[in-house]
C-alpha cells in the first residue's frame, strides 16, 4: 500500500530529545526510547515498578526535553472525577460559575499510582485519554495536542488498591518497567546528582509545533504487506493459546503496528522491520492478556507466554 508522503529518517531530530532524557535517566536506555515509542505513535504509558526508580523523573524530563507542559495526579481513593478533569466554580463577583480547568489539561499528565484512584475516577481519566476531550455540563473541551498520560502502579503493593479491568489496561500503548540500574549506573547516578540537580538543567530540544510534524510523519514508515501479517498473525496467537483466557483487542493490532512504526523512526529507518515488531510485542500486548487460572498455577506470566507465541510465529523473510 502506498503512503501518503514518503517516509524520511527522523533520527536526527529525535535524538536530541533521546539524550536530553538520558542525562536524568541513568542506564536505561531501552525504557527512555519506548517512552518516546509512546509519543511518537500517540498512545498513552503505563509504568509498573517499584518507587524510587525514576518514573517521576522520566515525566518530567520529557515534558521539559519538548518544551510542554506538566501536572501530576497523586491518585488516592478520595480522589474525585473533578480533581482530574476540572470543575466549575462560582464567580462571585459576575454571579456566573467559571470552569476551572483539572491538571489533565497539560502535554504530559502523570498519573500516579493510579490504581489507588476508585474506578469511577480511574474511568474519567481513561476516558479522557481515549476521547482527546472532556465534557462536563454539555460543553466539550479538547486536550492539549500533543497529550500524553504516563501512569504508575506498584506492583508489589496491592492494599487499598483498585486493579484496573483489562478494557481499560487496553487504553495503555505499552507497558514498560524501568528496574534498578546496574552497580556501575547507580554510581554514575550518584556521581550525576552528588552536587546538581539535573533535571533542573533540562531545556527544551523540540518544541510542541515540531513534534506534532514528527508524530505525523511516522504514520509514514513503510510497513510491507509481509510485516503487517506478522503484525496480525502475534495478535491473532494471543487468542488461540492454551494458556490465555481473554487475548489482544483489535485495538492491540494498531498499536503494535504503530509502536512498531514509532520504534523505526527513533532508530533511523524509514521502513519496519521484523525486529522492531518482536520488541514490542511485549511492551505492547502483556497487559492485555488474561491467563487462565491454570496458566497462572504453573507460573506462566503474560511475558513467557508472549515469549512462546513469538517463537511459533514464522518471521517474515524478504
Amino acid at each position: 500500500m502506498a503512503t501518503q508522503n514518503p517516509p524520511r529518517v527522523l533520527t536526527g531530530e529525535i535524538a536530541p530529545v533521546l539524550r536530553s532524557i538520558e542525562t536524568v535517566i541513568v542506564g536505561k536506555p531501552e525504557a527512555v526510547e519506548q517512552t518516546l515509542v509512546a509519543v511518537l505513535a500517540g498512545g498513552h504509558l503505563l509504568v509498573e515498578d517499584v518507587p524510587g526508580v525514576g518514573k517521576t523523573t522520566l515525566a518530567r524530563a520529557l515534558a521539559r526535553s519538548i518544551g510542554g507542559s506538566f501536572s501530576r495526579v497523586q491518585c488516592t481513593p478520595d480522589l474525585l472525577p473533578g480533581d482530574v478533569t476540572g470543575v466549575h466554580v462560582l464567580d462571585q463577583r459576575q454571579g456566573t460559575f467559571v470552569f476551572q480547568p483539572g491538571p489533565i489539561f497539560a502535554n504530559v499528565v502523570l498519573a500516579d499510582e493510579l490504581n489507588r484512584a476508585t474506578p469511577r475516577t480511574q474511568a474519567a481519566l481513561l476516558e479522557a485519554m481515549e476521547e482527546r476531550q472532556v465534557t462536563l455540563e454539555g460543553t466539550t473541551r479538547p486536550l492539549p495536542n500533543p497529550f500524553l498520560v504516563i501512569a504508575t502502579q506498584n506492583p508489589v503493593e496491592l492494599e487499598g488498591t483498585f486493579p484496573l479491568p483489562e478494557a481499560q489496561l487496553d487504553r495503555f500503548l505499552l507497558r514498560l518497567r524501568i528496574g534498578y540500574p546496574n552497580e556501575q549506573d547507580e554510581l554514575e547516578l550518584v556521581d550525576r546528582f552528588a552536587s546538581a540537580a539535573p533535571l533542573d538543567e533540562v531545556m527544551p530540544v523540540l518544541d510542541l509545533p515540531h513534534l506534532i510534524a514528527l508524530i505525523r510523519s511516522v504514520r509514514d514508515i513503510r510497513v510491507e504487506p509481509s510485516i503487517r501479517q506478522y503484525v496480525v498473525a502475534l495478535v491473532r496467537g494471543t487468542r488461540e493459546h492454551a494458556s490465555v483466557r481473554l487475548g489482544a483487542s483489535p485495538r492491540a493490532t494498531l498499536a503494535l503496528f504503530h509502536a512498531a512504526q514509532a520504534q523505526a523512526a527513533i532508530r533511523g529507518r524509514t521502513f519496519v522491520v521484523p525486529d522492531d515488531v518482536k520488541s514490542l510485542a511485549g511492551p505492547v500486548l502483556s497487559h492485555r492478556l488474561l491467563l487462565t487460572s491454570q496458566a497462572r498455577l504453573r507460573g506462566r506470566t503474560e511475558l513467557t507466554v508472549l515469549d512462546d507465541i513469538v517463537a511459533a510465529t514464522p518471521v517474515p523473510v524478504e
